[in-house]
């Protein structure tokens, strides 16, 4: 004991300092975990690991293109708690990630950002910014030495980890769509021009993740925009889905919207009730072979004509699914289009 005492008269500075740090370090660890222990809630999207921004990127991309409310997408992304530049390149990643009309939403959604961020928001961003730095600033107002703020910063860090693992949770994974082949077709024109694109897709009972999308494009290469058809509405239940109505859809770069018709089968269109509920969607139309659809944008014009059609015959009322749904697609590029002035070639979602 008397060694000790005597080492600890020697090295009197040592000694305060290693008391002091100890000290500084048990005060410090009894605030940060005892009387002011932090509460973390409601983590945004910019707190979440990449894997999981992705997929809840998807999801608001597609309640937009549905819904086309820009404000509830802002406040679903909570584009005032990321960095400068941040949520846009985030997009432009998820976009180059996936193809299709998954791509295609996301463009249409950072699209409309952007032309929304006209006006500076640095104001919002600073009450932000002071909303998640409040818990460190009642953490260093209490004038603790360091060591307090490294007790404090890992109780931060520890229920930060907690929350993401719980939000992880809360979020849904989407398996894409992956397109069908589709073979050429017998060429048609219009106003004696060929197409510029021609596609040919069937839809069979039990494919639940039919989604094909085609690119439309130039003689340079030039990407102009995409054409395709999706699952609209199923009825009943049971297993595979049984769908009584599919989209076509008509993509234009240089339109702001995207033209969609609902094809349905014979009982969904004779039923009040089905046509009310997607009619939001598309223009209803009746599924009948022979027939031809034209969708129209800006630039481009699609003809969608219903090769073949049957349904299925099994406890659901007569025609109210398909079995088999043959489409043939012809679209072209209008002629202003065309001439007008070269632009540098666009790729299409999901290609190299």
């Amino acid at each position: 004991m008397d060694v000790i005492l005597q080492l600890i008269q020697r090295r009197k500075v040592l000694a305060a300092t290693i008391g002091g740090t100890v000290l500084g370090l048990l005060i410090g660890l009894a605030i940060g975990w005892g009387l002011w222990p932090v509460q973390w809630t409601n983590a945004t999207p910019a707190d979440l690991r990449s894997d999981f921004q992705e997929t809840y990127v998807l999801l608001v991309a597609e309640e937009y293109a549905e819904t086309q409310d820009l404000e509830k997408a802002r406040q679903r992304l909570g584009v005032e708690f990321w960095e400068d530049e941040e949520l846009a390149q985030r997009l432009q990643q998820v976009e180059r990630a996936r193809d299709g009309q998954q791509a295609l939403n996301v463009r249409r959604l950072a699209r409309d950002l952007e032309a929304s961020a006209q006006a500076p928001e640095e104001e919002e961003a600073a009450e932000g910014l002071g909303t998640r730095l409040r818990p460190i600033t009642l953490v260093c107002g209490v004038g603790l030495l360091v060591v307090a703020l490294v007790g404090g910063g890992l109780y931060l860090y520890t229920r930060l980890v907690e929350r993401r693992e719980g939000v992880a949770g809360t979020v849904a994974r989407r398996r894409p769509a992956t397109p069908r082949q589709a073979a050429p077709a017998e060429e048609v024109a219009w106003e004696g021009q060929s197409p510029n694109a021609q596609f040919m897709t069937t839809y069979a009972h039990g494919d639940a993740h039919y989604d094909p999308s085609f690119s439309i494009e130039l003689e340079t290469g030039e990407f102009m925009g995409e054409c395709g058809i999706g699952i609209s509405e199923v009825i009943g239940t049971g297993d595979p889905d049984k769908v009584t109505a599919l989209e076509a859809w008509l993509f234009d770069k240089n339109d702001i919207r995207t033209v969609t018709k609902v094809l349905m089968s014979k009982y969904a269109f004779n039923d009040e009730a089905l046509r009310t509920k997607l009619a939001p969607k598309g223009e209803p139309v009746l599924v009948e072979e022979g027939k031809d659809l034209i969708l129209e944008t800006k630039m481009l014009r699609l003809q969608a004509h219903i090769v073949d059609v049957q349904y299925g015959d099994g406890d659901a009322p007569a025609h109210s699914y398909f079995e088999e749904l043959t489409v043939e697609l012809a679209a072209w590029v209008k002629p202003e289009a065309e001439e007008a002035e070269p632009r540098v070639p666009v790729s299409a979602p999901g290609s190299a």
